[in-house]
């Protein structure tokens, strides 16, 4: 459950149990899907289909791949928003209201 506080939500590639989600290019299918919901209504514009929704963009943090996902996609498209935090959960994979902080190796 995301809390109505949080701004950012972010779905890790990484399981429940640690391990890495495949296929590779997950975050940016699920992002291309999520591509055509947008502030504003989301009515197309020349080049739009182009370029991820600020919404919904993948990314990499620490090797690991990241999809954040901001929460006014919740108000402005409820079922889109539901499609993302399934997705995570159907998925077993992780979810942060706060940037993922993947440390690897040994601390010092």
């Amino acid at each position: 459950m995301v809390s109505n506080t949080a701004e950012e939500v972010f779905i890790l590639g990484l399981t429940q149990d640690g391990k890495t989600f495949r296929p590779s290019d997950w975050a940016e299918r699920l992002a291309g899907v999520m591509s055509q919901f947008r502030p504003g209504g989301g009515s197309a514009r020349i080049g739009s289909h182009l370029a991820y929704s600020p919404w919904c963009v993948p990314t990499v943090v620490n090797g690991i791949k990241v999809v954040i996902v901001h929460t006014d996609l919740r108000e402005a498209e409820p079922m889109a928003w539901d499609f993302c935090m399934n997705f995570a959960n159907d998925n077993e994979l992780q979810v942060s209201e706060t940037r993922p902080e993947l440390h690897f190796g040994p601390s010092h």
